[in-house]
Parts: structure tokens; C-alpha cells; sequence
């Protein structure tokens, strides 16, 4: 449990970072404002057309008599922008990353030199590292449109639908949102996306200290795009942490050989007085 301190920690030190750096906080602002703005426009646009939406997906519901059809349709309608909300949520890390690429790149290597030790640089022109990095976001949203299925037909389930599915919701949406945002530095580390996935399920805990409070502040609207900055530099200082490498035992003073045994035997194989 400790870790979920420590990954709290660094999306706190990372937020301090480019509070005492300005300058990159303004950098690192500009790709989530355009991102904002997309997003913004898809969710409005969802609010108007999710009760077409549900009525489309239900015909047999046309029949219905008052208060159950609108009670069964607002509740699917509930559900649609949820989870539209959810995706928008686990999306906007990815598609923020992959407009602002040389932005947060950027960011986060200052961020390693500002920590000190060697500064890993992937060597990879601008259009390889896209194509990775667009490669990698489709493969983790894959994977969470799938947790997203899940869970959304588990919402269903009373009482447990609205009380452990959230949580669980809260918690996938925490782990990828760490990994999207870790990749920039790991990336650069040359650690493939399935490498990245096994060390953050190494540190589960870590991971979830770190995502699972970013998630539920980017439910706030135009948080996200203030918080993403310091994100970034604290996603670089905990990727630091999970690619160090193990500490070396102390060494002992050098061993002289070792004293003769009392009982050992001479040649004529008798045991000396």
C-alpha cells in the first residue's frame, strides 16, 4: 500500500516541477488546449444525440407506457454518455500526447536533465516516433474498449453496477491513463509497449497512486489540460524509478583464505595432535 503514496508523490513533484519551471508549463499547454477543443465538441455534441441514440437502439421500447419508457431509455442514456465519457476520459491522454509528440518530448527530456545521469534519446526522426506512438495508443485503446464493454455490461447488475463497477472503471482508466503518459520517457528508453505494461503491473499500486487520481481530476472540466504539463514530468521521474536499476549490495573488506581447519589430516592420514 505504501506505493500508492509514492505514485501520488510523483504526480505531486511533477506538478511542482513545471510550477518552478514556467516557461514549459506554457509549452507543455498548448497541445491539450487543442485537444480541448476537439473533445469538447464530440461530448456536446453526444449530450444532443444520445436520446436519438437509445431510441434508435430500442424500438421495442416504442410501446411502452409512461413512466417506464422514459424511465428505461434515460437510464440507457445515462449509460451512453458515461461511458462516451469514460473513452473521452482514457482518449484524450492518447490523442493529447500524439498532437503535442514533440512538445512532451521535449518536456520530458528536460525533465531527465534536470534530475541529473544520462539523458536517453531514442535517435528515431520525428515521423518513426508518431507512428510508434500512434501504433501504441491504438493497441492500449483496444484493450480498453474492451475493459469498457465489460464493464458497461456489468453496470447492469444492481447494486454492485453502481458501486464496484465504478471503482473498478476508476482503476482501468488510472492504470492506461499511467501508461500513456509513462511512454513518453520509455519510449525514448527504447522499452517496447509490452515491456512497459509487465513494469507497471510489476508496481501496480505505483501505478494506480499515479493514474487513478489524474483520472478523476480529468473529470473536471479544462483540468486536463492544466495538469497535463506536470503529468508528463511526473510520469519522466516515476519512469525514472521504474527503470532503475536494482541497488548494488555493499562489499565487504577483501576475505583472506581461509584459516586451516583443527581437524584436517596429514599426509599419512593421521589426524595431528
Amino acid at each position: 500500500m505504501r506505493d500508492l503514496g509514492v505514485g501520488f508523490g510523483y504526480l505531486m513533484k511533477g506538478q511542482r516541477w513545471v510550477g518552478r519551471h514556467g516557461r514549459w508549463f506554457g509549452f507543455g499547454l498548448l497541445p491539450g488546449l487543442v485537444t480541448l477543443v476537439l473533445y469538447a465538441g464530440a461530448l456536446v455534441g453526444l449530450a444532443y444525440g444520445a436520446d436519438d441514440l437509445t431510441a434508435w437502439a430500442t424500438p421495442f421500447a416504442d410501446d411502452w407506457t409512461s413512466p417506464w419508457q422514459g424511465a428505461f431509455r434515460g437510464f440507457l442514456t445515462a449509460l451512453v454518455f458515461a461511458f462516451g465519457l469514460f473513452l473521452a476520459v482514457i482518449t484524450f491522454t492518447a490523442v493529447t500526447l500524439l498532437v503535442g509528440q514533440p512538445f512532451y518530448e521535449s518536456l520530458s527530456e528536460q525533465v531527465d536533465r534536470s534530475e541529473g545521469g544520462e539523458v536517453a534519446e531514442s535517435g528515431l526522426p520525428l515521423w518513426r516516433e508518431l507512428w510508434i506512438s500512434a501504433r501504441d495508443s491504438v493497441r492500449v485503446l483496444l484493450r480498453v474498449a474492451l475493459y469498457g464493454v465489460l464493464l458497461f455490461a456489468l453496470g447492469f447488475i444492481p447494486v454492485i453496477g453502481q458501486t464496484v463497477v465504478p471503482v473498478i472503471g476508476f482503476c482501468v482508466s488510472g492504470f492506461f491513463l499511467a501508461e500513456e503518459l509513462t511512454a513518453v520517457a520509455l519510449q525514448r528508453r527504447g522499452v517496447e509497449l509490452k515491456e512497459r505494461l509487465a513494469l507497471l503491473r510489476g508496481r501496480r499500486m505505483l501505478t494506480l497512486g499515479f493514474g487513478v487520481p489524474l483520472t478523476l481530476a480529468f473529470l473536471v472540466p479544462f483540468v486536463a489540460v492544466f495538469l497535463m504539463p506536470g503529468a508528463v514530468a511526473g510520469a519522466t521521474l516515476m519512469a525514472r524509478d521504474l527503470v532503475a536499476p536494482p541497488p548494488t549490495p555493499p562489499q565487504g573488506p577483501p576475505q583472506g583464505p581461509p584459516a586451516p581447519s583443527p581437524y584436517t589430516w596429514d599426509k599419512s592420514g593421521n589426524r595431528p595432535a
